[in-house]
């Protein structure tokens, strides 16, 4: 028995993301905050996040009351919009900090970039879902890569490389779920490898070098390893049950850089400490295991791979970018979803939650 697209949503995620989303303004407001201002002062960043937050969640909310499988009808034209916004981005948009991935909009600025994330999962899960016949078939494997192929090549050109990878676990785990066979993936994994001193000749200078800090952070102690040595120095400063929220000293005496945006994880980490990392891990895993349960109880294939990319997406996410925090991964400029600084990130990020609670409406009972 299948409930309609009006059944009830799924609370416990619902209720989980919007604790993250407060959780995210009230971090964004530590790490922005000054020292040396008297009683309680929002900066602009706070002001636009929150205002990011609520627009996210009208869209997650219209989103998630609507039937999914409608939708799907406009993907695909979603998706060349979102690549024509890119090639716009390359040809005319302004550069900042070495790279075009915004489009500036007034005081607002848009990064297409992170709006192909959720529209590259609405085109494939309709590809997917309109061949479930075929499933298996390598015709299917190729025209799939032919989907993807444009975003990441547009989005490497900015360049973004962290935005041009996640997509790739999207597009596995999307077919992996939707019956591709797995001898295909594995393939162009193993090609991928075989592949890697090529694309290293591709890469920017400053993106070989974060790579080669990554080895060994003291490499350039001043420069590119300069915040992967600030951020374990805060993580591990706050200790069991940290400094307390506002007391980070990384963070209000700036010696952590980008701490209220890639490295936020380091401020929860400072003022929270242990403890409070495991909260806002526990969080998110709780999404992703709601996530992996509408998955499992959906029926239908495009809500299926739909739930499938949005779950990849937002535990790909996490995992990198609390794991470049601490050094167990290459800085790459993920955000952690819905707690990072950012409009286009946090928006994309609640329609992804808004498209996973609609599939579960419509999961079995």
């Amino acid at each position: 028995m299948l409930r309609t697209y009006r059944g009830q949503v799924d609370r416990v995620l619902l209720l989980s993301f919007l604790l993250i989303c407060l959780f995210g303004v009230a971090f964004i407001y530590s790490a922005t905050w000054d020292l040396w201002n008297s009683g309680i002062e929002f900066s602009d960043h706070v002001v636009k996040q929150g205002i990011w937050v609520i627009a996210g969640l009208a869209l997650m909310f219209v989103i998630m009351n609507m039937d999914y499988i409608r939708l799907m009808d406009f993907a695909y034209l979603a998706y060349a919009l979102n690549l024509l916004a890119l090639v716009f981005l390359l040809l005319f948009g302004g550069e900042h900090y070495g790279a075009r991935r915004w489009i500036d909009l007034g005081p607002l600025s848009l990064q297409p970039s992170e709006f192909v994330k959720i529209t590259f999962i609405m085109a494939l899960a309709a590809f997917l879902g309109e061949r479930r016949e075929r499933a298996g078939s390598l015709k299917n494997f190729i025209g799939a890569l032919v989907l993807i192929m444009p975003a990441a090549a547009l989005i490497f050109l900015q360049p973004d490389l962290g935005t041009a990878l996640v997509l790739v676990p999207i597009l596995f785990s999307m077919l992996f779920v939707c019956g591709e066979r797995v001898k295909y993936i594995v393939v162009t994994i193993v090609m991928g490898l075989a592949s890697m001193p090529f694309l290293w000749n591709l890469l920017k200078d400053y993106q070989k070098t974060r790579l080669m800090v990554f080895l060994n952070p003291n490499l350039d102690p001043l420069g590119a390893g300069y915040t992967i040595i600030q951020s374990k120095i805060a993580i591990g400063s706050g200790g069991v049950f940290g400094k307390g929220w506002l007391n980070g000293t990384q963070s209000y005496l700036k010696f952590l850089p980008e701490r209220h945006t890639d490295f936020i994880f380091s401020v929860v980490g400072e003022e929270w400490g242990f403890v409070g990392a495991l909260v806002i891990i526990g969080l998110y895993a709780l999404v992703i295991a709601r996530g992996v349960r509408i998955i499992a109880l959906t029926g239908d294939v495009y809500g299926r791979a739909m739930a499938t990319g949005i779950v990849t997406l937002i535990a790909f996410q996490v995992i990198v970018n609390i794991s470049m925090t601490i050094g167990l991964m290459p800085v790459v400029g993920l955000p952690l979803p819905a707690i990072s600084y950012g409009g286009s990130s946090t928006v994309a990020t609640l329609m992804g939650i808004g498209f996973l609670l609609s599939v579960s409406r419509k999961t079995t009972i």
